[in-house]
């Protein structure tokens, strides 16, 4: 993990790629570190009580904030989040996330914030035939980005495609995660060796394989 200390932005090159296990790995380092961290979720479509990703990352914090800070935007329907608000009947904007990251800053060191399914999930589909997406959330709260790669066949496309779309939105790459996700996957080690060569970050973190994450 880094050892300096800044707030920064979790995606994944998919959904299900550990994103909620990477993010309460760099918390849990700051907090041994000594630092006041808290996560954010601030997109959560269908969580579950046995597998909730706001709560896992409230474990991994040691600053204690309102729901409502640390998980503004709480969807039912396990979809993409665009489609979990339409049928909930909600719309999903910017303004209330970011002010909620502004006062998790004022309460916290460091703030992980964990982004839902990969860079470009749709959040919201516009009035103007426009779309409100992960990346843009990203832009709003213009943080450093560190990209969860979960290290599976296809791994390596995806990594690459969403490394440049994070340089396309002119946003920092700070690092990566190698998250084992498959442990049965041929020629792991290569995938990851590839990924250190031609990723333009440093990888913070090698994740074992753990089931469930």
């Amino acid at each position: 993990m880094r050892s300096e200390l800044g707030s920064v932005f979790v995606i994944g090159t998919d959904t299900g790629v550990g994103k909620t296990h990477a993010a309460a790995h760099l918390l849990r380092g700051w907090v041994a570190a000594g630092h006041r961290a808290v996560g954010m979720k601030p997109v959560a479509a269908g969580t579950a009580p046995d597998d909730d990703d706001a709560l896992r990352l409230r474990a991994a914090s040691n600053v204690a904030v309102p729901a409502a800070l640390d998980n503004p935007v709480r969807l039912p329907e396990p979809l993409s989040p665009h489609l979990s608000a339409q049928r909930a009947g909600v719309s999903i904007t910017l303004a209330p996330i970011v002010a909620a990251f502004r006062a998790l800053q004022q309460r916290a060191d460091v703030v992980v914030v964990e982004g839902a399914g990969g860079f470009l999930v749709p959040l919201d589909e516009l009035a103007d035939g426009g779309l409100l997406t992960g990346a843009d959330l990203a832009e709003a709260l213009g943080l450093p980005v560190v990209l969860v790669v979960g290290i599976r066949l296809g791994c390596l496309n995806h990594a690459l495609l969403t490394a440049e779309a994070v340089r396309a939105r002119g946003l920092t790459l700070a690092g990566w995660i190698a998250n084992r996700v498959d442990p049965h996957m041929a020629c792991a080690d290569d995938s990851v060796a590839f990924l250190r060569r031609h990723l333009p970050a440093p990888l913070w973190a090698d994740l074992p394989y753990t089931p469930h994450d």
